[in-house]
């Protein structure tokens, strides 16, 4: 089997690709960005540390490391145009993507065309490693949304879809059919942390909703939450998190559901029929 290049940003999912590759026997090397991969969770897997804008020396040590495919996994910092016109080869990059940069999901996916139409790699998606990732349908633990919580995420949904269509973010808060917040380029925790001020303690209900964008490659930036998530949304004080069925990461599951039980808040995967 290749050997496989993970291409490694902030969170617990590389980890668990890691642990994945490990169990499976799967040859990996890790790619990992510097400030933004946490070296804990990284174990002893060999790796190289990598900066955004040097995309001359992190091709060369894919090369050099013998890697034929690619995963990329985690929050991976969006670059300034400055570091990029540092570095020859993501100089070339930024005149080829032009105003493409603009746009997360737009700036990735030329990313990954470059990677294999130009570089020759091959990347494949997380959930190709780990297949337990992906949201089922239904709630995961013992509290469940009721019918004002379920008008709340199927508003979010709506809002969400609008956002990913635009290519701006993939959540937004809901409470009682008023969109308190809605994500941009600073994530999901940052956006939890601005609503707070919005959230009225005295109403019942209030959501986090995370969708993919309607056109999202699914090898790159799905939606994922995990137990940070949910202590996040506890301490605002919202009822429950909802994701799309099958289009969403959940990162630490058997985690977040104990952590979402004793929060007495629900987890919620939204069927297709929603």
């Amino acid at each position: 089997m290749a050997r496989l290049g993970i291409i490694a940003g902030a969170g617990a999912l590389p980890g668990q690709i890691i642990s994945a590759c490990r169990d499976n026997g799967r040859d990996h090397y890790v790619l990992a960005f510097t400030g933004s991969a946490d070296p804990d969770l990284l174990g002893n897997a060999p790796r190289k540390w990598i900066r955004i804008g040097n995309l001359s020396a992190a091709l060369e040590e894919a090369r050099k490391a013998g890697i034929e495919e690619l995963v990329m996994v985690g929050k991976i910092p969006r670059p300034g145009i400055l570091e990029l016109i540092r570095d020859p080869r993501s100089a070339m990059f930024l005149t080829k993507v032009g105003t493409r940069i603009l746009g997360d999901d737009n700036l990735l996916s030329a990313v990954v065309r470059e990677l294999e139409e130009t570089e020759g790699f091959r990347v494949i998606s997380p959930e190709s490693l780990l297949k337990e990732l992906m949201a089922p349908a239904g709630h995961y633990g013992d509290v469940q949304p009721n019918a004002n919580e379920m008008k709340d995420i199927r508003r979010g949904l709506v809002v969400v879809h609008e956002l990913g269509r635009l290519d701006i973010g993939q959540a937004a808060i809901v409470q009682n059919g008023l969109v308190l917040g809605v994500e941009g380029a600073e994530g999901t925790d940052r956006l939890i942390e601005r609503c707070i001020e919005y959230i009225d303690p005295g109403v019942s209900g209030g959501v986090l909703v995370k969708a993919a964008k309607p056109m999202q490659d699914r090898r790159i930036d799905l939606p994922a939450i995990g137990v940070s998530t949910v202590a996040a949304v506890a301490k605002a004080g919202l009822r429950g998190i909802a994701v799309e069925e099958d289009r969403a990461l959940l990162v630490g599951k058997d985690e977040m559901i104990k952590a979402a039980d004793l929060a007495k808040i629900f987890l919620f995967g939204v069927p297709f029929e929603c």
